[in-house]
């Protein structure tokens, strides 16, 4: 018998600091209203000190799995879509699974930047119908301790925040991952970076503090590599699925920034009413953005079975992708 993967639980978490826009205006020397002008954002999360990127797994984590009241011994893998990692080595999803109580789980972690998440679905659905188990998605970052705050580019948009997703077998064929279209470019891969700490340029005593920072070096090719990604993925997982974007129920592209997410809405001819939102209060946490928007707009939306819903993204790398989803 034919089966599909289904949601079993979304979960998420924002750390309590609030970072509205005039903090950030008056480091940078901006006009008071010039960051949500330009990018939708009037204010995001930034984690305490005290809070390491598990914590904010772990909370998103935990959510997933109590809406879904599952047990925890079902659940086979975690897979954790993150930049910012607890440390280099080891992962953090192995810790992220024990403080869950995750005792049968795997766990990996998954560098794709803001494609992060939708890379972890898509492997997430095929071990689902491959070995019969619950798989949990988490996508966190604390971004707010990578963003140069010199750097106008960056220091305006990227937030701390985590969105999680369990996932499970379903006796309906039409849920889970009807299409999905993953590409990337090389040719953008050094327009998002943070240049040391890697095996290129390894921790060394000569590092600038900006070294280890991100740095955007062309924030206007970016927008535009990122409108194309986003725009072509998607209209590939359509055609694949032989959808129309009128079709598409609900819409969580990547939180980037509201022009982006404008732009890519009318290339694809996608209806106001299907974009689901958070940029406006919760900023830009790369890989989190849509299983976080997800969680938290779950209860407004009223996601049903049978509906369809379009994710896309594209970030660091470059590296993107859509996803369509059936509930």
């Amino acid at each position: 018998m034919s089966r599909g993967v289904e949601i079993l639980g979304l979960g998420h978490y924002a750390p309590k600091r609030v970072i509205l826009n005039v903090e950030i205006e008056e480091r940078l020397g901006l006009e008071a209203g010039w960051i949500e002008r330009r990018t939708g954002i009037a204010e995001r999360r930034w984690a305490a000190e005290d809070e390491r990127l598990s914590d904010l797994a772990v909370a998103a984590g935990e959510m997933a799995l109590s809406r879904a009241g599952v047990t925890r011994g079902s659940v086979g893998l975690v897979l954790l879509a993150t930049s910012t990692p607890d440390h280099l080595l080891p992962p953090t999803a192995p810790l992220v699974a024990h403080r869950l109580g995750l005792e049968r789980a795997g766990g990996i972690d998954l560098t794709g930047a803001c494609a992060g998440f939708l890379y972890a679905l898509t492997l997430a659905d095929s071990f689902v119908q491959v070995h019969d188990a619950q798989v949990l998605v988490i996508a966190a970052n604390i971004l707010s301790r990578r963003i140069n705050l010199k750097e106008k580019a960056s220091a305006v948009l990227f937030a701390d925040a985590a969105g999680a997703m369990l996932v499970g077998p379903s006796t309906r064929a039409d849920a889970g991952v009807i299409a999905a279209e993953l590409k990337c470019d090389g040719g953008g891969y050094d327009l998002i970076k943070i240049a040391a700490g890697g095996s290129a340029v390894p921790y060394g005593a000569e590092l600038e503090a900006e070294d280890v920072l991100m740095c955007m070096s062309d924030g206007r090719a970016v927008f535009q590599k990122a409108i194309s990604m986003m725009t072509e993925t998607s209209r590939a997982a359509l055609t694949r699925a032989e959808l129309k974007p009128g079709e598409v129920r609900h819409w969580v592209p990547h939180q980037a920034n509201v022009r982006i997410i404008e732009a890519v809405r009318r290339g694809l001819e996608i209806n106001e009413e299907a974009v689901c939102s958070s940029v406006y209060a919760y900023g830009n946490s790369s890989a989190a953005t849509i299983p976080f928007t997800m969680s938290i707009l779950s209860d407004q939306r009223c996601f049903q079975d049978g509906d369809r819903v379009l994710l896309c993204a594209a970030g660091a790398g470059m590296n993107g992708g859509a996803v369509l989803l059936g509930l």
